[in-house]
């Protein structure tokens, strides 16, 4: 019961990452809470393996400390990445011909 918690708990904050950084038109609208969801939970089952007592309060804060900054990271990475590849696709697009290999 407490991994599908901290997954919500994930999901949240990769919901506030995703409008809390700018540049969230580059990417789908489900993709940031997802990386959010999957970090809590991977983190939290890692941790359970290791021995971290699931009623503890550290499991808890190491869990979704680390869905926030991977969220929020990738949604600073993922923005300007995807728009210097879509400006690289269109410039390519954009002359044809001028891709083709002889």
């Amino acid at each position: 019961m407490e991994l599908l918690f901290v997954a919500l708990g994930g999901a949240l904050l990769g919901l506030a990452a995703r409008y809390a950084v700018p540049g969230r038109a580059t990417h789908g609208v489900v993709l940031i809470p997802a990386i959010g969801t999957a970090v809590a939970a991977v983190v939290w089952v890692a941790l359970t393996w290791l021995g971290w007592p699931w009623d503890g309060g550290w499991i808890w804060v190491a869990s979704l400390a680390a869905a926030g900054i991977v969220s929020a990271l990738s949604a600073f990475l993922l923005g300007p990445s995807r728009e210097r590849h879509d400006a690289e696709l269109f410039e390519r697009l954009a002359r044809p011909g001028a891709g083709a290999k002889a």
